[in-house]
């Protein structure tokens, strides 16, 4: 089977994209041609992909994009047996296609809950935007194939779709959990908690505990990381791939998700606290209601209050304080994870299910 993997919103290295999903069809031997922005992300496709290098989607800037994913659709759609796209842009480059084969929609995030999440939206146009975006989901669950990240998704859907959920992969073993070094993994922005990072950053400086951020930064929050590190605050390593980042994991104190109550957030399972208990390392999170429910349910780690720095601080300074505790949490959540979360677990399924797609080509 020959894959048409595209995305011009995400990273090339996307971890569900590029480490879970394209991994998990070429250990099945199959072959992906991916399509990303590798040259606006300057990066260069993994080896074990053929990679198409398209314009990357941003902002008020998609039109281009979608144009380049439509022509490289058409151009290819002769020579594949199925395509699976990651943003609801490419909605735009695959449907009215004639002669087209399976395409196959991941659907990542709820799309119009996370319009109040786009600076660059004027508020006056979210409404529309939100009402053309329930559209295009109705459009595209009568036309293509849907695989939804979260069940809390199905309710947007008249149909039943199968859920392929945002695990990771579990190492076989991991370290204790250290005691002078809290991580974040993830994308940063104002509403994913980056300026209560950072005063966390400041008020653990007298104790000798190092925040370190991993992650791409939206451009509003790129100044205020930069100052930090100036101040020698916090360390920030930008983006790191997903195989890369994870490493940085191991012998944590414990793994921050800061996330505010926005209305994407609301129903989504965070990945990375799912990867911080894959790596053996205790979760401070805020009360989203997926993130209480993982962390309650496995007693993988502690949960603080929306936008209190002080809170989190003080979360910290307890693991650091009671080595026992954090040894524990750390080793539950882990357990939890190999047993509950590790993605070859659903791999097989996900593959299957595109094999089976693919197979029914008209």
């Amino acid at each position: 089977m020959h894959v048409l993997v595209m995305t011009v919103v995400h990273h090339p290295e996307d971890a569900r994209i590029l480490h879970r999903q394209i991994r998990a069809l070429v250990d099945a031997g199959h072959e992906v041609t991916y399509a990303a922005p590798y040259s606006a992300r300057g990066v260069v496709p993994r080896s074990w992909v053929n990679g198409v290098d398209l314009p990357r989607a941003a902002e008020r800037r998609r039109l281009t994009a979608v144009r380049a994913a439509r022509k490289l659709f058409k151009s290819m759609r002769d020579k594949i047996d199925l395509a699976l796209i990651h943003d609801p842009e490419l909605l735009l480059a695959v449907v009215g296609v004639r002669g087209r084969p399976p395409v196959v929609w991941d659907v990542h995030e709820d799309t119009p809950a996370t319009l109040s999440l786009k600076p660059w939206l004027p508020a006056f146009l979210r409404p529309p935007t939100r009402f053309l975006a329930r559209m295009l989901e109705g459009a595209a669950e009568r036309r293509l194939r849907l695989l939804l990240a979260e069940t809390a998704y199905a309710g947007r859907f008249k149909q039943t779709h199968l859920v392929v959920p945002n695990e990771t992969w579990v190492p076989d073993t991991v370290s204790a959990p250290g005691d002078d070094r809290v991580v974040y993994l993830g994308w940063l922005s104002e509403a994913r908690g980056v300026r209560e990072a950072v005063e966390v950053g400041r008020l653990l400086q007298p104790y000798r505990v190092v925040v370190e951020l991993i992650g791409y930064a939206d451009p509003q929050s790129r100044p205020l990381l930069n100052q930090a590190v100036a101040e020698g605050v916090l360390e920030w390593r930008d983006f790191m791939p997903n195989d890369e980042a994870l490493k940085r994991l191991d012998g944590a104190l414990a793994g921050l998700s800061l996330l505010h109550d926005e209305p994407n957030y609301r129903h989504s399972m965070p990945t990375k606290i799912v990867e911080y208990m894959a790596h053996g390392i205790p979760v401070i999170t805020t009360p989203s209601p997926r993130a209480v429910d993982l962390v309650e349910r496995y007693r993988s780690g502690l949960v603080v209050p929306w936008q209190d720095p002080q809170a989190v601080a003080r979360a910290v300074l307890f693991l650091r304080d009671n080595a026992a505790e954090r040894h524990a949490i750390g080793g539950r959540g882990y357990a939890a994870a190999r047993a509950n979360h590790h993605w070859p677990n659903s791999a097989r399924r996900f593959v299957t299910q595109l094999e089976e797609w693919a197979g029914v080509r008209r």
